[in-house]
């Protein structure tokens, strides 16, 4: 059996924000098909690695590529390689990387959901219009075939008969479920969850939970950023542990949670285990 190939790859990632250092130097591959949680504090960079990974903030230094493609960024080999030939130097250089035009930007994005953990809904729209919204702008789609669309993930995120609600008549799980169906409308390869239950009333946060292990069974790849850890037992394949802008420890969820190696993962899970 073929392992799966890593469709994110994110290496050297470097962010601050004026003179607070968020991410120094982090490293981090998902394979196809799989479903990565990230753990940490508040404050060790989890969402602001998420927001890298689709140029919601510009990295200061590193890369992001989702299935080989550089995200943001395009790099000029050419130019590279006609220095190293006027300096007389062989073997391959790498080019330098210049920012996408945002029109690029915004179609890459369309390739990676994103989830907020306050929904983003917009309130002028109703719940079938919040979600045809972007495959008919942003990918051309005839209104028709969207709406057709719309309405298949509004019955499987169990709100079908929400189509013509607008957000603010919907619970909080409910607008999340919403959230979720509009990521999923543009079919994206990858899925980001920037904690998706952590705005929501406890007892509402399993409907949401159960959303996303239902696309976790079908194989899609996913990064959930949460402090759920039995949905980070029940469902990652991995599980990251952040702190202070680093991954400290990474592994199979039994292992990482059962057994974790690093002292401060350890004091982490001890307070919310």
């Amino acid at each position: 059996m073929s392992t799966p190939h890593a469709m994110v790859e994110a290496r050297g990632i470097h962010k601050s924000f004026g003179s607070l250092d968020v991410l120094k130097g982090v490293d981090l591959d998902v394979r196809a098909g799989e479903v990565t949680v990230v753990l940490g504090p508040s404050g060790s960079g989890k969402s602001t690695l998420l927001r890298t990974l689709n140029h919601l903030e510009k990295v200061d230094s590193g890369s992001v590529s989702v299935n080989g493609e550089l995200v943001g960024y395009r790099r000029d080999d050419k130019a590279a390689a006609r220095r190293a030939s006027r300096k007389g130097g062989g073997g391959r250089r790498a080019g330098k990387l210049y920012e996408l035009r945002e029109r690029d930007i915004l179609k890459q994005r369309t390739k990676i959901g994103f989830v907020f953990q306050n929904f983003h809904l917009f309130p002028h729209l109703t719940v079938l219009e919040n979600i045809i919204e972007a495959p008919v702008a942003a990918l051309r789609r005839p209104k028709k075939d969207a709406v057709v669309g719309a309405r298949a993930l509004l019955d499987r995120v169990g709100l079908a008969d929400k189509a013509d609600a607008y957000p603010r008549t919907l619970s909080g799980g409910q607008q999340q479920r919403v959230a979720i169906a509009r990521a999923l409308a543009l079919e994206p390869g990858l899925l980001l969850f920037d904690e998706p239950t952590s705005a929501l009333d406890p007892e509402l946060v399993g409907e949401v939970l159960d959303v996303i292990k239902d696309l976790a069974h079908r194989g899609t790849t996913m990064i959930v950023v949460t402090h759920e850890i039995g949905f980070a037992r029940e469902v990652a394949d991995t599980v990251v542990f952040m702190d202070g802008g680093r991954i400290v420890e990474q592994g199979p969820p039994g292992r990482v949670l059962d057994h974790p190696r690093h002292e401060r993962t350890k004091s982490f899970l001890s307070k919310v285990l």
